[in-house]
């Protein structure tokens, strides 16, 4: 399926033209909402997504909408109609993979329900794996891919790190420890005097 997106619009008016024309020509209903507030950083305009969301639901999009970290926000997107909560792990472009890994564990367990795709800043497949043990759903994934020297040899590395981690979460870590815990049992070992 097509997923259109609304990228490169600075305003509500702009994004919501752009997904109904997108809507006209691609025949979906599904869109990537981008309201981008910082040119240089390319980080949303938040007040500006949750009003396009809010108009794009309500005539029947499946919005997908790019976002922060920030849990008030991705409240505000699902009280829109949003379903999908596709928020950065860092600045689009940057591959500085996920910054505030607290952030993202909040949201995930802040919203258990809601498919969470991490749509921004990841540069290595390590990335892809670190926010999948954390429980996310998926990644989105573009310049990492297209400016890679070998694009086909990236994505397929991207892949495996997808699968990896989502294993590794629906297998249980274990949780970090601040002190040494035996991992072997004590119980009927020989005791030697």
């Amino acid at each position: 399926r097509i997923l259109a997106n609304t990228a490169g619009c600075h305003s509500v008016k702009e994004a919501v033209t752009t997904a109904k024309m997108a809507r006209e020509i691609f025949g979906t209903n599904w869109v990537k909402l981008e309201v981008i507030g910082n040119h240089d950083t390319l980080q949303p305009d938040v007040f500006g997504l949750v009003e396009a969301a809010r108009i794009l639901c309500e005539d029947g999009f499946a919005v997908f909408p790019y976002t922060t970290d920030d849990l008030i926000v991705a409240e505000r997107l699902l009280a829109a109609g949003c379903k999908v909560l596709m928020p950065w792990c860092a600045p689009i472009g940057s591959a500085l993979g996920p910054i505030n890994i607290t952030a993202l564990r909040s949201m995930r367990g802040h919203f258990p329900g809601v498919p969470l795709i991490v749509d921004a800043g990841l540069g290595r497949p390590s990335h892809a794996a670190t926010v999948m043990e954390l429980g996310f759903d998926a990644v989105l994934l573009n310049t990492a891919v297209a400016k890679a020297a070998d694009p086909v040899g990236m994505a397929r590395a991207f892949g495996k790190a997808v699968e990896a981690g989502r294993e590794a979460f629906s297998s249980g870590m274990l949780e970090p420890r601040d002190v040494a815990v035996p991992s072997t049992p004590t119980i009927g070992r020989a005791v030697f005097s």
